[in-house]
């Protein structure tokens, strides 16, 4: 497989080892990127559009009407097999604008508040520094909140008109009319705007071939038929951005790259890891002026209507800004170029997660090759079909429930409600494109499932992947308490008396310095690289950020001023070792992949899982209960497991007491451990919160005796936590 260079690794283990390119003034921070070109840089525009697979007209798709990006598709490179890292937005998001997985840097479950390590920056800051003007427009989604520096304009506003004369520019803009909610929306407005399209554009349910995993109905039709209606919405909204980039004569000048953000909006799309759920359209228009930049050794390469079929990843996409633009990619991004000075080879595998999807728990990797996906289900005791209610509000999602529960499901459409899942998957996309014929036991594909199977291990050490610890768990490696660590406030000290310049410092490892002076007019930021020339009673303002901590309070400085000196680091409450330290100090990752390699063994994994409640990890011992609970199928084993389980009820760990309590209640023991699922479902931890709620919901009638506290939880500030709740009630109400 492609493996990591040393440095790389060293990295993402935690070795401490700096990233090429920093931004200046801060410890472990930026300085200047540096410039791999003296030409003038190219401009790049982003057009991304959320919720949609390749199902367009340049794709092969002769349902779908999108004259305009087809047209598009005539005057660009129309890339063929690019995947997301997630099937779902905010984990994608998280490793688009970082060059890094989410499994590496803590921000793989759905909306957790990443605090990732102290070199990882959003790649529009290393834009910046060489003199980009990045605008987001406007859905950021990142995981953590979006630093002041990423972006020297982050609004529905933001446009690249507000750059000054001849800058160079990075525009995204996002476009959210194919987002899955619009798939279903039934509102009169909705309604008036789909009636805009003209006869020729809108999309016979009838007509339509759907997947075999669907049921062939009259709802799943008019979905199937929505879903492509609003792509036809969108490919409008492509051409007016289009036609203000050539009113503005930047179309010769400018890189237009369009995508969307992950497969489409439906049921076992949109949160999955299949390719319907990460395989997306990618199309970069790349002006005649800009292919040698962009293809060194190939400039035909990227010419009109050319279609390029190598394995793309998302993480790829940072560095190959960078690579366009000139600047050096840093050490740290996992990510590899796929244009620019710095294109690297080819890939020969993506890879790809699912987590925590809303309420809803589960953890599956996956790794694919230009012909085979390999699949690892690492929660094989749950459905796939897990109630998330954001999900079920899709008319084609309660259509397949309704005929699961009158036994109306055929074939590949059963798949979905299986009461447990295959530890493995494996598919031949070349012969089975739905990937709905799992091959894994086929002895046909055996040597293909040891390669991918050694593949996919490989990545997960090599990539540090913190996905089996336990989100309680590592909430509160990341954040103790719940607490968020601040950025420290710049300094300032003067460094050119004659030349006025002052530069400015942050304590804070891995912050990113955000300035503006008192003449100039308007909201903005500008990113701190160099020491600032400052007027007679000029104010020099700022403020320090880091992703994951709270920003600084905003500091103010003129010439005269008492100079503040660089402030050292303290080990203080608000500068705990991060939990990348905590962890390169441990064999916790090593020890969490060797217990869940007990999957699939049944009753000859007992002993070990046994063994493993002594374990000194919390999230150990959470997996060996799992484990228990899932492989004592007798009398006898249940009854020994019993009595080490039961000690487990009153232990540190929430999450390890959560999966007691469940087990404990599943075998017959009801009373104390509702009483702990109780307490816990009113921890101050989101997190512990919403694993408590799903075990009162996981073990069904049992939970009755406390429906009272399950009520109260309904109104919990937390949204999940309510939906847990709630689901949990209508389930008791229909017993």
């Amino acid at each position: 497989m492609e493996s990591l260079n040393r440095r790389e690794f060293l990295i993402l283990a935690g070795s401490g080892a700096a990233a090429v390119t920093s931004l200046g003034g801060c410890k472990g921070g930026l300085v200047e990127a540096k410039n791999k070109t003296t030409a003038k840089r190219p401009n790049i525009l982003w057009i991304s559009t959320e919720d949609i697979s390749p199902d367009l007209g340049c794709y092969g798709d002769g349902y779908a009407v999108t004259p305009n990006i087809d047209a598009f598709a005539g005057q660009a490179v129309r890339y063929t097999n690019v995947y997301s890292h997630s099937g779902v937005c905010a984990p994608t998001r998280s490793g688009i604008i970082t060059g890094m997985y989410p499994t590496t840097i803590g921000t793989c479950p759905m909306r957790c508040k990443g605090v990732p390590p102290a070199y990882v920056k959003c790649f529009s800051e290393y834009l910046r520094a060489v003199g980009y003007y990045c605008t987001n427009n406007v859905k950021t989604d990142y995981q953590f909140d979006p630093p002041l520096t990423a972006w020297d304009e982050n609004s529905r506003k933001a446009h690249w008109r507000g750059r000054a004369k001849d800058q160079p520019f990075f525009a995204v803009f996002n476009i959210t009319t194919t987002h899955e909610s619009q798939i279903r929306n039934r509102s009169e407005g909705f309604l008036k705007r789909l009636a805009t399209l003209k006869p020729h554009e809108k999309h016979d349910p009838s007509k339509a071939t759907l997947p075999p995993y669907y049921p062939d109905t009259p709802l799943v039709r008019k979905d199937w038929a929505q879903y492509h209606d609003i792509i036809t919405l969108m490919d409008k909204q492509f051409a007016d951005i289009l036609k203000q980039l050539e009113e503005d004569g930047l179309a010769d000048d400018t890189i237009v790259w369009f995508w969307g953000d992950h497969g489409r909006g439906l049921p076992r799309a949109k949160r999955w890891i299949y390719d319907s759920g990460l395989r997306i359209p990618l199309i970069i228009r790349i002006p005649k002026k800009l292919r040698k930049l962009a293809m060194p050794n190939n400039p035909e390469a990227v010419r009109p209507g050319s279609v390029n079929d190598d394995l793309i990843a998302f993480i790829d996409f940072a560095p190959t800004m960078l690579s366009l633009a000139g600047v050096e990619i840093p050490a740290h991004i996992q990510g590899r170029a796929f244009l620019g000075n710095s294109k690297a080879e080819a890939r020969q595998y993506i890879y790809a997660a699912r987590d925590r999807m809303d309420e809803a728990y589960d953890i599956i990797r996956a790794v694919r090759d230009k012909r085979f996906k390999y699949i690892c289900n690492y929660m094989p005791h749950l459905t796939y079909g897990q109630d998330i209610e954001y999900m079920n509000m899709m008319p084609t999602m309660q259509e397949m429930r309704r005929l699961n529960a009158e036994g109306g499901l055929v074939g590949p459409q059963k798949q979905y409600f299986l009461e447990t899942k295959p530890i493995e998957e494996l598919y031949d996309t070349l012969t089975d494109p739905h990937e709905v014929n799992n091959s894994a036991d086929d002895p046909k594909y055996s040597k293909v499932l040891r390669r991918m199977r050694r593949v996919h291990q490989k990545w997960m050490e090599e990539t540090c992947d913190v996905g089996l610890i336990p989100e309680p768990e590592f909430d509160q490696m990341k954040r103790p308490g719940g607490k968020y660590q601040n950025t420290a406030e710049p300094t300032f000290s003067v460094i050119g008396a004659k030349e006025n310049l002052v530069r400015i410092s942050c304590a804070t490892a891995g912050a990113s310095i955000a300035y503006k002076t008192s003449s100039e007019s308007g909201p903005g930021w500008k990113l701190y690289t160099k020491p600032v020339m400052l007027k007679p009673n000029q104010m020099l303002i700022a403020k320090a950020c880091r992703i994951g901590f709270k920003d600084s309070n905003e500091v103010k400085f003129k010439l005269g001023d008492k100079e503040s000196k660089p402030k050292q680091a303290k080990q203080t409450e608000d500068n705990i070792p991060h939990w990348k330290d905590q962890l390169k100090k441990t064999d916790l990752l090593k020890r969490l992949r060797s217990i869940k390699s007990l999957d699939g063994l049944g009753k000859e994994a007992v002993p070990k899982y046994l063994e493993a409640l002594n374990d000194k990890y919390g999230s150990v011992r959470y997996w060996a209960v799992v484990g228990l609970k899932n492989n004592c199928n007798t009398d006898r084993q249940r009854k020994e497991a019993k009595q080490a389980i039961a000690r487990l009820l009153r232990e540190p760990s929430p999450i390890v007491r959560i999966a007691a309590a469940e087990t404990m209640c599943d075998w017959g023991q009801q009373k104390q451990s509702l009483e702990v699922l109780v307490e816990l479902l009113q921890n101050e931890s989101r997190s512990v919160r919403v694993n408590a709620a799903i075990a009162l919901d996981r073990i069904g009638e049992k939970a009755r005796p406390v429906i009272s506290h399950i009520e109260a939880a309904s109104k919990d500030p937390d949204e999940y936590v309510q939906k847990v709740a709630r689901h949990t009630l209508r389930h008791l109400q229909s017993y």
